[in-house]
């Protein structure tokens, strides 16, 4: 009647995984992987961190062109694994490198244009400090997701965010930490037209930096008098200050060769000031020697500029 052959009706019925065996299969692969991350110890973290340092000097030597898919993969093992680590203190300690990871991630896909997925690391990095506990590294995530925003067009959102990071860190933040935070926050004023505000930041970060002088607590910061001359060159260009040119060609006479991204943007910088004030023979000249250097790191971000400056 049912057109189905006797034996098959009549065959057993093939066998259910209960509820209770599913869930002791969730449980052993949880298991499992509290027991993985029961391997992150201080020592571990300092493997991990020391692989990172490796990676950011690489990076400002080469570009990011060869380690930002490492870098992804190495964020996404600690993501895993901080996910399940139980000891606080290692947890804090794997949440602080994850930061690092994240921002230097951040940095780099920006640099190669992928404005979306940069802001992704950055907000990761903000989620990780918080795990860390440190209102410090929270700050430092927020300044360079500011960066995103000036590049998106957004400067006003930019001053609010670098406004809110030099806020929270203001108890916490090392002195370098701090003077950093205050020149992001320059930056940011400069690209909103807030010339008075820019330069009263950077006073503020010049008068920090050298108030604390010799302060090694943020080993994650590559920034001295130098850089902090270079970030003030690159607001007065924005500006379109006279000034920018002296700035900007003294720290280019004192900038390491080993900065080949920082020297491209520099260079672009002066580029945008000397245009602007008529100086074509010069200005051609940086911009030669800018898309030489962006090509050589693989900088997207400083051949985008350079393009929209000629255009």
């Amino acid at each position: 009647m049912l057109g189905v052959p006797i034996g098959r009706l009549l065959k057993p019925a093939a066998s259910v995984a209960s509820e209770e065996q599913s869930w002791s299969g969730e449980a052993l692969e949880l298991r499992a992987r509290i027991m993985a991350a029961r391997a992150v110890d201080q020592e571990t973290v300092s493997l991990l961190q020391q692989k990172l340092d490796m990676t950011r000097v690489i990076d400002r030597r080469l570009g990011a062109s060869a380690l930002l898919g490492e870098l992804r993969a190495q964020i996404s093992q600690m993501r895993s694994l901080l996910g399940n680590v139980l000891d606080q203190p290692s947890r804090v300690a794997l949440a602080r490198v994850l930061v690092d990871a994240s921002t230097l991630a951040g940095w780099q896909s920006l640099d190669h244009g992928l404005l979306r997925e940069s802001w992704e690391h950055y907000d990761q990095a903000r989620s990780a400090a918080r795990v860390a506990e440190s209102s410090a590294l929270e700050a430092y995530a927020c300044a360079g997701q500011a960066v995103v925003l000036l590049d998106i067009g957004e400067p006003q959102s930019a001053v609010e965010l670098t406004r809110y990071a030099c806020a929270i860190a203001e108890q916490s933040a090392s002195g370098l930490l701090a003077s950093w935070l205050l020149a992001g926050h320059g930056e940011a004023l400069a690209a909103a037209g807030d010339r008075d505000g820019s330069f009263r930041a950077f006073d503020r970060a010049e008068w920090t930096m050298s108030t604390h002088a010799g302060d090694t607590e943020a080993p994650y910061l590559v920034f001295d008098g130098t850089h902090l001359a270079r970030w003030r060159g690159s607001a007065l260009a924005r500006l379109g200050e006279p000034e920018a040119v002296d700035v900007l060609s003294d720290v280019l006479g004192r900038l390491s060769p080993d900065f080949a991204r920082a020297e491209s943007a520099l260079r672009v910088d002066l580029v945008q000031v000397l245009s602007l004030h008529g100086e074509r023979h010069d200005a051609s000249i940086h911009a030669e020697r800018a898309e030489v250097l962006a090509a050589q790191v693989g900088s997207v971000r400083q051949r985008q500029r350079l393009k929209a400056l000629a255009g």
